[in-house]
C-alpha cells in the first residue's frame, strides 16, 4: 500500500477513536465557553505601511507577497494556501471587524499580538494601532502583547534578499527598554480591552535569550523587569503578569551550559538537566507567573499531524510537572515554514493528517488539562490566528473554509460529536 495512505488511514482511525472516547466521557469540570479563555497568535505582518515596504514587502499588500508565490516542494504539498477572505489587509479596520465577528463568533475571545522593536521604533504596529484598535467591534474581543524580541532576517522574504542577511538584532539597550516600557503601558496596558489576570496587564516575552543578552546577564535582567513592574504598578495596575515562551529559556540554559562547559549536552528534545533544575528558581527569581509554547516544539515536528501532537503535548506536560508557575497549554493547526525555506522536504513539514477533526481532539485535550487544573487561568492558547507563512492559521481559506474556527466552536462549546 502506498505509504501516504496507509499513514493517512492510521491518523484518521485514531483521531476518530481518541475523538470517540473523549467525547464520550463528558468528563468536564466546567460548563461552556464561557468559562475558558481561548487565546490566538496574531502575526501582524498582512499590513503595509512605509518601513515595511522599504525592507520587506514593496508590492503594497505585506507578507501576502509571500504567501502568493508558494509552489508545492513535493507531491501532495499545500501550496499556495489561499485565502477564502482575500488577500485583505488588516490595518484596515473594516477588515478587522470582519475578522473580530468571525472570532467571537466561534469562541476566539483574544487576540495575542506579535509585538516588535527593531532599531529604535515600533515594527509591523499598523495592525493593532489602525486594524484592531480602530474597528468598531474591538469590545468583542481582548488582546494583549508578545514581544517578538528576536532577531530578523532576510528570510521574512527570501525572494528580495538573496544571502543570509541579518536586517536587525532582536536586542535592546536601557534606552530602547524604557522607550518600550513606556510605550506598552501608556498605549496599550491603559486600553479597556487589554486582557489582564488578577488585575495585572499579560505582556508575553518570545525571546528570553535574547533578553538575558540585553541585559548582560540575569541579575540585569531582574533589574530590567523590577522597573517594567514598578512603572506598570506607578500607573495605577495591581501589578504585571509575565509569561515566558519556555522553549527560548531552554536555548538560553543551552548556549550557557555550551559556554561554560564546551560541548552540547543537550538530548534529542532540546532539554538539559540543568534547564529544568534550575527553572523554578530562576522564574522566581525574575518574577515570571506563567509560561507557554509559541507553537508545538519544532524539536519534535514530524509531517505526521497525530505524532507531532503527541510529541508536542509529551513537551507541554513534561513542564507542567517541573515548574511551579502555570503552564498555559498551546494546541496548534500545522507546520509549513517552507516559503521562508525552500529547502525544506516534506519531513519538515507537516502534511499528513492535519485537519479541524485532529486539530479539534487536541483542542478538546487541552480543555481537559485546564479542567484537572483549576487552580490556573482557564487560557489555551492557538497557534494562530493567520500564520498563514508558517502554515498555522484558523482563517478560512479555500481548502478547509471555516473548518477550523467550527472546531473551535464546536469543542469550546461542549457540542462536539460522538463517534
Amino acid at each position: 500500500m502506498n505509504r501516504n495512505i496507509l499513514s493517512n488511514s492510521l491518523v484518521g482511525f485514531i483521531i476518530l477513536s481518541l475523538w470517540g472516547c473523549t467525547s464520550g466521557s463528558q468528563q468536564q469540570v466546567k460548563d461552556n465557553e464561557d468559562d475558558y479563555h481561548v487565546a490566538a497568535f496574531y502575526w501582524p505582518s498582512m499590513q503595509d505601511d512605509q518601513r515595511s515596504r522599504e525592507v520587506f514587502w514593496g508590492e503594497g499588500i505585506g507578507e501576502w507577497e509571500m504567501i502568493r508565490k508558494g509552489e508545492p516542494l513535493f507531491k501532495g504539498h499545500y501550496q499556495p494556501r489561499v485565502p477564502l477572505w482575500g488577500y485583505e489587509l488588516d490595518n484596515n479596520p473594516m477588515v478587522m471587524e470582519k475578522k473580530i465577528a468571525a472570532a467571537a463568533d466561534h469562541g476566539v475571545d483574544i487576540f495575542i499580538f506579535d509585538w516588535f522593536w527593531f532599531d529604535g521604533e515600533p515594527f509591523l504596529e499598523s495592525t493593532l494601532n489602525d486594524g484592531f484598535l480602530k474597528a468598531g467591534n474591538r469590545d468583542r474581543m481582548e488582546f494583549f502583547l508578545f514581544w517578538g524580541n528576536h532577531a530578523a532576517t532576510n528570510n521574512w522574504n527570501r525572494h528580495r534578499y538573496q544571502n543570509d542577511t541579518l536586517i536587525w538584532e532582536g536586542e535592546v539597550d536601557w534606552e530602547n527598554y524604557r522607550l518600550i516600557v513606556d510605550r506598552v503601558i501608556n498605549r496599550y496596558f491603559k486600553q479597556p480591552n487589554y486582557f489582564k489576570i488578577d488585575g495585572k496587564p499579560v505582556f508575553s516575552l518570545f525571546d528570553f535569550s535574547n533578553l538575558v543578552k540585553s541585559f548582560e546577564g540575569l541579575e540585569g535582567t531582574k533589574e530590567a523587569l523590577d522597573y517594567f513592574r514598578a512603572e506598570v504598578e506607578q500607573a495605577g495596575f495591581p501589578g504585571l503578569h509575565l509569561l515566558v515562551e519556555i522553549t527560548r529559556y531552554t536555548k538560553y540554559m543551552r548556549d550557557r551550559t555550551r559556554r561554560m562547559e564546551g560541548n552540547d549536552l543537550m538530548d534529542h528534545i532540546g532539554i538539559h538537566s540543568t534547564a529544568e533544575s534550575e527553572a523554578n528558581e530562576i522564574m522566581e527569581y525574575l518574577g515570571i507567573n506563567s509560561a507557554t509554547v509559541y507553537t508545538w516544539a519544532l524539536s519534535n515536528l514530524d509531517e505526521n499531524y497525530v505524532r507531532w501532537a503527541e510529541g508536542g503535548v509529551a513537551y507541554r506536560d513534561r513542564w507542567d510537572s517541573i515548574l511551579d508557575i502555570p503552564f498555559m497549554p498551546n494546541v496548534s493547526m500545522g507546520w509549513d515554514n517552507s516559503l521562508r525555506h525552500p529547502d525544506f522536504g516534506r519531513e519538515q513539514v507537516v502534511h499528513i493528517g492535519n485537519s479541524p477533526e485532529s486539530f479539534g481532539m487536541y483542542l478538546q485535550e487541552a480543555r481537559e488539562f485546564l479542567d484537572a487544573r483549576p487552580e490556573q487561568p482557564p487560557l489555551i492558547i492557538l497557534n494562530a490566528w493567520n500564520e498563514w507563512i508558517e502554515g498555522s492559521y484558523l482563517e478560512p481559506d479555500m481548502k478547509w473554509g471555516y473548518g477550523y474556527l467550527e472546531a473551535v466552536k464546536k469543542i469550546m462549546s461542549g457540542k462536539y460529536d460522538n463517534y
